[in-house]
């Protein structure tokens, strides 16, 4: 069995991000996950990160997701990493999105590694 690491979390969001699926990205987070869905603004709980996720799906693009660092500590882990997205909003314009993230990870009883905390702006 291969072993899960917390950084494998990036690419699943990735992977789902691309692929335009909000459950799949939603999976990714414990059910009482923290997102800063903007400066100052912290949402909790799936309900609540789902539609802070919408829009950001609403642009059709693709996003990579680059991992700076992901320290573990027991069933805990601190990440970062770089994340792009280029895309097309809604109104037909062009979107070129940069920014650094940051993470606190738990590991879950199956292995998995799930967002405890996301904010996916932390340079700003």
């Amino acid at each position: 069995m291969n072993e899960f690491k917390p950084e494998h979390l990036h690419r699943q969001f990735e992977e789902a991000f691309n692929s335009g699926d909000l459950e799949a990205l939603l999976a990714l987070y414990v059910p009482d996950a923290r997102l800063m869905a903007g400066p100052g603004q912290v949402v909790t709980g799936h309900a609540a990160i789902r539609e802070a996720l919408k829009p950001a799906l609403a642009i059709k693009g693709y996003l990579k997701v680059t991992t700076v660092y992901a320290v573990q500590a027991d069933d805990l882990a601190m990440m970062q990493a770089q994340s792009d997205l280029h895309g097309i909003a809604p109104d037909g314009q062009p979107v070129v999105l940069s920014s650094k993230t940051s993470e606190v990870v738990q590991r879950q009883p199956d292995g998995r590694w799930l967002y405890l905390i996301d904010n996916p702006n932390a340079a700003s």
